[in-house]
C-alpha cells in the first residue's frame, strides 16, 4: 500500500534470473576414457522403447522419430511455466567408482547431470546447439553410495529440445531389490485442509508412494510429503510404500490424523458471508484528503487503519499516531476517533491496525524485535480498542535467506520471528482476534514460478517470501487480500502471464490462492489452497490509487468467474469458489475521492 507512487520491481528478478541461467553450469569438459570392464549402466538412453525407465515432469517428455541422432527415436521434451522439462532415471552404481555421463542434445540450454552421487553432484550444458552436440561429464561415487539419478532438463520459457543416445559408463552396481517397508510414519503438521507426513528414509529407494484410504494421493522424492485438499475436522487414515527401479514393497502401518476445524476466518469473527476491506489513511493524508473514522459509510465491513510503522527497520517497534493537524487540518481528537471506532464496532464492523505499507520497512530479524513487536502491537490495539491486525509488510521487510528453500519449514529469521510473533498476539487475545494479510503477488504467486535465491542463486530473495507466513498462520488467518495491482505480468496454474487491469488478471491470481501450486516448480512442495471464505480480492479504488485499476464492469466480470463460473473467458478456474470472501481495495479514502465507485459497486453487485 502506498502514500506515493507505485513500484514495481520485477525487472531486476528476472535479470537475475537470466544470470543465473548463463552462471548455472560449465561447458563440455572432456572426460577421461573408461574403463575396460567398464559397462553402459543407462536404461534405455536410446529413448527406442519411448520413456521406459524414465520420468519426465508434467507432460513435458515425449519419444519422437525425429529429428534422432542414433537409432529410430530420440526425447523430444518441452519445458512449459515452471516446468523445465526435466527427465531422469535411477541408476545402480558401485561405491567409489568413477563414471562418465555423456548424451547428444540438440537445442538451447539443454543440461545433463547426475544427483544423489554422495560426493559431487554434477551436471554441464550448452548454451545453443542447432546441430547434434555431445555432453560429457564425469563423478565418482561416495563411499556408501548405491544409486544415482542420471537427468537432462531445459531451461524456463525456451523451446523444445531433444536428446538421445544417453549413457553411463562404469563399474556395474549390485542387482536392485525392492526397498524394505519404511517405517517411522508419523504427522508434522495438520491444518484445516492438509496433513504434513514424515518418516524414516529407507535404504535402496529411489521415491516413496502416499496412500489415503488405501487409495495413492502423493509421491515424494524423500522421506516427507504434504498431503491437500482434505476437510476441515475430518478423520483420515495415511499409509506409505518405498519405491525403486525394481518394484514397489507393502505399505506401511496405517496412522489416523484428523484435520483441524479451521481457523479466523469463519462465524467466529463474526464477519459477513460477503465482506468489504478498505484503509483509511488515519495516520496521513496524501493526495486523496483525510476522512474521519465517523465519516466511513456502513458499506465498509474491515477497516484497516493505515499505517503503523517502525521506530526503525530492525527494532520492531510499532508507533501508531493519527495524521498531525498541520497536514490533515480536518483530523479529529483521540477521543472522537475512539468513539467512533466503538460506533463501527458496535454496528458490526472491524477495525485493525495495519503495519507497515510502502514507508514502513519491519524486519524482525532477532528475538528481541520480535518481542518488542508483540508488546508494541499489543499497546496499539488496547489504546484504541481494536479488533486485530493486518500485516502489510512490503519492499525489503520479508525475504530468504540462502538455503531456505522449503516454505513449509522456513529457517530465515524475519520469517520465523513474524510467525512466532503473530501466533503470540492470536494466543493473547484469543479466537475472536482477527487476522488479515496484504501482500504484493510478487511476495505470493510468483512463487508459483521462483522462490527465494533460487537453486543457483542470484534471483531475488524476496520472491515468494510469504509464502511461509501464510501457510503457518492458515489457521489463524481471517483474510488474505493479495495486492493485485503494481504488480509485473504473473504466471497463472494455465502457465500463461497475465497482466493486470482486467478481469483474467483477478480470475488467474485468486484461483491460484484457492487451488494451490507447486512452489517454484517442484511438486513435492505444494502450497495448499486457502478456503474461499479466507480470501479476498484487493483492487485500487481509482486510477490515482495504484497501478493496475479495473473498472467496475471488469470487477463483476472477475466475480462471476470466480463465484459462478460465468464470464471466465480465456482462463477457466480449477473450481467454483462461491463461498468468497469479498474485495479489499486500496483506499477508503480514495474511493471518497472517486465518488465512492469502488464500494458502491460491490454493494450493488451483492445486493447490500
Amino acid at each position: 500500500m502506498e502514500r506515493t507512487g507505485p513500484t514495481v520491481r520485477f525487472s531486476g528478478l528476472l535479470a537475475a534470473a537470466t544470470a543465473a541461467v548463463l552462471a548455472a553450469g560449465a561447458l563440455v569438459a572432456t572426460a577421461p576414457a573408461a574403463g575396460a570392464a567398464d559397462v553402459d549402466l543407462a536404461r534405455n538412453g536410446g529413448f527406442e522403447s519411448g520413456l521406459d525407465g524414465w520420468s519426465c515432469t508434467a507432460a513435458s517428455g515425449a519419444a519422437v522419430s525425429t529429428p534422432v541422432h542414433g537409432g529410430t527415436k530420440a526425447l523430444k521434451a518441452t519445458p512449459a511455466g515452471s516446468d523445465n522439462a526435466k527427465c531422469s532415471q535411477s541408476v545402480t552404481v558401485k561405491p567409489n567408482s568413477s563414471y562418465t555421463l555423456s548424451a547428444w542434445v540438440q537445442g538451447s540450454y539443454v543440461y545433463l547431470g547426475a544427483s544423489g552421487t554422495g560426493t559431487t553432484d554434477v551436471s554441464t550444458w550448452t548454451q545453443s546447439s542447432g546441430a547434434w552436440k555431445q555432453l560429457t561429464t564425469t563423478f565418482r561415487t561416495g563411499p556408501s553410495t548405491t544409486s544415482v539419478s542420471v537427468y537432462t532438463h531445459g531451461w524456463y520459457g525456451t523451446p523444445a529440445h531433444y536428446v538421445d543416445d544417453l549413457t553411463l559408463v562404469g563399474p556395474g552396481g549390485d542387482p536392485v531389490v525392492i526397498p524394505a517397508v519404511p517405517a517411522g510414519l508419523k504427522t508434522t503438521a495438520i491444518t484445516s485442509s492438509s496433513v504434513a507426513l514424515s518418516w524414516n528414509a529407507v535404504s535402496g529407494a529411489s521415491g516413496y508412494n502416499v496412500y489415503r484410504g488405501g487409495t495413492k494421493v502423493a509421491t515424494a522424492t524423500g522421506p516427507s510429503a504434504t498431503v491437500t485438499g482434505l476437510t476441515p475436522s475430518t478423520a483420515y487414515s495415511f499409509q506409505v510404500s518405498a519405491t525403486n527401479a525394481a518394484g514397489e514393497s507393502a505399505k506401511s502401518a496405517a496412522i489416523t490424523a484428523t484435520t483441524t476445524a479451521g481457523g479466523g476466518g469463519g462465524g467466529d469473527t463474526k464477519l459477513p458471508a460477503r465482506a468489504l476491506v478498505g484503509y483509511l489513511h488515519s495516520s496521513f493524508a496524501n493526495g486523496s484528503g483525510y476522512t474521519r473514522m465517523a465519516d466511513v459509510p456502513d458499506s465498509w465491513d474491515v477497516i484497516n487503519l493505515a499505517f503503523g510503522e517502525p521506530t526503525s527497520v530492525t527494532s520492531g517497534d510499532i508507533r501508531f499516531a493519527l495524521c498531525p493537524v498541520a497536514e490533515c487540518p480536518n483530523v479529529e481528537s483521540e477521543a472522537e476517533f475512539k468513539a467512533a471506532i466503538k460506533a463501527k464496532q458496535a454496528a458490526g464492523k472491524k477495525v485493525l491496525i495495519s503495519i507497515g505499507g510502502q514507508n514502513g520497512q519491519v524486519q524482525l530479524a532477532s528475538t528481541a524485535a520480535r518481542d518488542a513487536f508483540v508488546t508494541s502491537v499489543s499497546k496499539i490495539i488496547d489504546t484504541y480498542g481494536l479488533d486485530g491486525l493486518d500485516i502489510d509488510f512490503e519492499g525489503h521487510s520479508l525475504s530468504l535467506n540462502t538455503g531456505d528453500t522449503d516454505f513449509r519449514s522456513p529457517t530465515s529469521p524475519v520469517i520465523v520471528n513474524l510467525i512466532s510473533a503473530v501466533k503470540s498476539l492470536k494466543a493473547k487475545y484469543g479466537s475472536d482476534f482477527v487476522l488479515t494479510m496484504a501482500p504484493e503477488t510478487f511476495f505470493v504467486q510468483l512463487g508459483y514460478q521462483f522462490y527465494g535465491s533460487g537453486p543457483w542463486g542470484g534471483q531475488d530473495p524476496r520472491a515468494g517470501a510469504y509464502l511461509p507466513v501464510i501457510h503457518a498462520l492458515r489457521d489463524d488467518l481471517t483474510l488474505l487480500h493479495v495486492q493485485d495491482y503494481n504488480s509485473g505480468p504473473i504466471m497463472g496454474l494455465d502457465n500463461q502471464y497475465h497482466t493486470m487491469g482486467g478481469a483474467d488478471f483477478h480470475i488467474a491470481m485468486t484461483d491460484m490462492l484457492l487451488a494451490g501450486f507447486p512452489v517454484a516448480g517442484d511438486t513435492t512442495k505444494v502450497f495448499p489452497g486457502l478456503r474461499p471464505d479466507q480470501v479476498a480480492i484487493g483492487l485500487p479504488a481509482s486510477t490515482q490509487a495504484g497501478n493496475g485499476h479495473t473498472a467496475p464492469a471488469e470487477v463483476n466480470k472477475a466475480l462471476n468467474c470466480l463465484i459462478k463460473k460465468t464470464d471466465c473467458g480465456s482462463y477457466q478456474t480449477r473450481g467454483t469458489w462461491s463461498d468468497l470472501r469479498g474485495l479489499m481495495t486500496w483506499s477508503i479514502n480514495w474511493d471518497r475521492f472517486n465518488n465512492w465507485e469502488f464500494s458502491r459497486n460491490f454493494d450493488a453487485y451483492f445486493g447490500n
